[in-house]
């Protein structure tokens, strides 16, 4: 049996009334996430020009990418059932925006750290954006897992590329730590950037795995 047909069958043996629990569940956690990283991206991209540092806007930036993310699985979720998509096509309509959403992260940060450690560029300290990432690290590896129960719940290989990004921000969370904790109390200025293209190495690779994948399946 194709993966397609996997997933079609799967979907069709499920109770539509169990069925539209998961889908209303997944939704809370997505308008959640969504809200949760449109405050980080607001704090993370505030504090990261304040202080100069690329890995504090990077941090901002992929709160935006997940932000972008949450949007995509809330119109997938939405269009469960729609005459106009069936649901193999907006699994893989959706998991394709979030890889191209990767990509454009990557990108950006990435060439933004390695002009920063061309010109030796000297960060500020951030006491905002060092709290913006412990409160991260607390939040973000708990609505991971609530993602990835929901994304096998609903047998969504969406809704798992979204955890991922989830569990990601988890990661990023930890470089921009390290660079910014570096970077105050030893004066690693190199720390922030080094940082930085950590987070671009992690959302490249994320984009690379999500458009190549052919398994639109959480198993």
């Amino acid at each position: 049996m194709s993966v397609e047909s996997h997933a079609h069958q799967h979907h069709a043996d499920m109770d539509p009334v169990t069925r539209a629990e998961h889908v209303r569940n997944g939704l809370r956690l997505e308008y959640f996430s969504l809200a949760w990283t449109l405050v980080e991206m607001v704090v993370g991209v505030a504090a990261g020009i304040a202080a100069g540092s690329v890995a504090l806007m990077g941090f901002g930036l992929d709160s935006v990418v997940e932000s972008s993310s949450g949007g995509i699985l809330i119109w997938r979720l939405r269009n469960e059932g729609s005459e106009r998509w069936d649901v193999e096509s907006i699994e893989r309509r959706a998991v394709r925006l979030v890889a191209v959403a990767f990509w454009a992260l990557a990108a950006y940060v990435g060439v933004k750290a390695i002009v920063d450690l061309a010109v030796q560029n000297h960060p500020e300290e951030s006491v905002a954006g060092i709290a913006l990432a412990v409160v991260s690290l607390v939040v973000m590896p708990v609505l991971a897992a609530r993602k990835r129960a929901a994304a096998r719940d609903l047998d969504s290989r969406a809704m798992h590329a979204d955890s991922s990004q989830t569990s990601l921000c988890t990661y990023i969370s930890a470089f921009l730590l390290v660079g910014l904790i570096g970077n105050a109390a030893l004066g690693w200025w190199w720390a922030d950037p080094v940082a930085g293209l950590a987070i671009a190495g992690l959302a490249a690779k994320e984009g690379y795995e999500l458009w190549t994948t052919e398994d639109f399946c959480a198993h």
